[in-house]
């Protein structure tokens, strides 16, 4: 009965995996705009955008990071890289695209930033391919 009020784990595991799926999820859905014309070259127009010689680069890059890294982690593969990716691109977004106001204005992208620190700290979980092909085999048998 005390379980909820403690500081121990409740469905790590299960929850870690959950998070991570519907993190990756909101990633694809994103991302996958890489595959729309019309919404590429609305981010074109952006004022920020507008006056580079590299938007366009910096515009699919990043959405191609987004794409990646959400199918990463719901695979469960390369996860901490995943993480990476999602903490530089949406910080990125949070902080240079938007005007850093991770408090007001800019909380969406900066909420991935902060998952994306959540999985490059603590892993993927059990429930991950990650697990599965780097978990420590024992020294002595």
């Amino acid at each position: 009965m005390n379980k909820p009020f403690s500081s121990s784990p409740i469905w790590l595991n299960t929850g870690l995996a959950f998070v991570r799926c519907v993190l990756g999820g909101f990633l694809i859905y994103h991302g996958h705009e890489i595959f729309n014309g019309e919404a590429m070259n609305g981010y074109l127009q952006w004022d920020m955008f507008k006056d580079s010689s590299s938007s366009k680069t910096m515009i699919y890059a990043g959405k191609a990071a987004e794409l990646v890294a959400g199918i990463l982690f719901v695979v469960g593969l390369f996860t901490r890289i995943a993480a990476i990716l999602t903490i530089g691109t949406l910080g990125y977004i949070a902080f240079f695209v938007g005007s850093g106001k991770v408090w007001a204005d800019d909380q969406h992208p900066f909420l991935f930033v902060l998952l994306g620190l959540v999985f490059f700290f603590t892993g993927p979980g059990k429930w991950s391919v990650d697990h599965c092909l780097f978990k420590k085999k024992p020294l002595y048998r």
